[in-house]
């Protein structure tokens, strides 16, 4: 989850359990699916990676096969088999290693799960804006449609609304630009003076702030609506401080 993903997204053989929690939940706490959330997102099927970066929804490790978030899921109690087929022989190579492994295993006992995929994700989930998919989603008349709804008006609506601009530009960036993508946004979450704002005034620290300090899970969110948000108050968020040769990330390729 989180960071987490942001390593084992960057890995060769992803595995997964039964037991794995897969998740970007980064709106909970008002900040963006950052640790190169905006790359592997919108990889993957359909818009369920805007569905995922929006909502925080948690999947287990088989439904994260659906997702193409992970490529294998195996049953938790074979770790340790496997763990041993990758680390008793000093004299092969990392990749023979991992190839040895990938041919001995068997997930035939924990199949795709897909239930989670609902046909309504790539019809609403594909809209530009929050406000457009809050929209489409009180037309439906469907459990899931009141679901994700009531759940997307816990997050932040600012953050929602920057999230989503991020996921989107993300299907057409390289790794590197994502990442220097990132990095200026997150300097305008704990520093957004084209609001105001700075620490405990931003929606990130807020968000931190309601779920991980105070733990009233009572966010103060502002403005407290997605139909609020505008233009001007997101579009300095993809406007870097730096110039492009300052960039903290300028080297990174």
């Amino acid at each position: 989850m989180g960071g987490g993903m942001g390593i084992s997204q960057g890995a060769s053989l992803r595995i997964v359990t039964e037991r794995s929690k897969i998740a970007m939940p980064e709106t909970n706490i008002g900040l963006f699916p950052d640790v190169g959330g905006g790359y592997f997102l919108p990889k993957c099927p359909g818009y369920c990676g805007e569905y995922l970066g929006l909502t925080g929804k948690v999947l287990s490790g088989p439904q994260a096969l659906a997702a193409d978030l992970a490529d294998r899921a195996i049953n938790s109690d074979n770790l340790q088999d496997y763990w041993d087929s990758l680390t008793n022989n000093d004299m092969m190579s990392v990749d023979q290693r991992i190839s040895r492994l990938t041919s001995v295993i068997d997930d035939s006992s924990l199949p795709e799960d897909d239930n989670w995929l609902n046909p309504e994700i790539n019809k609403l989930f594909s809209f530009d804006t929050p406000s457009e998919i809050l929209r489409e989603l009180e037309k439906s008349n469907s459990p899931w449609a009141k679901e994700t709804s009531e759940l997307l008006q816990k997050r932040s609506p600012l953050m929602l609304h920057v999230s989503l601009r991020q996921i989107k530009l993300g299907r057409h960036m390289s790794l590197a630009d994502e990442l220097r993508l990132e990095r200026t946004l997150v300097q305008h979450c704990f520093y957004t003076h084209h609001l105001n704002r700075v620490g405990v005034q931003t929606e990130t620290v807020e968000g931190i702030r309601a779920l991980a300090i105070d733990k009233d899970h009572s966010p103060a969110w502002n403005p407290e609506r997605i139909d609020q948000i505008t233009s001007s108050m997101v579009d300095p968020f993809f406007d870097s401080p730096w110039p492009e040769d300052e960039h903290p990330l300028a080297d990174l390729n």
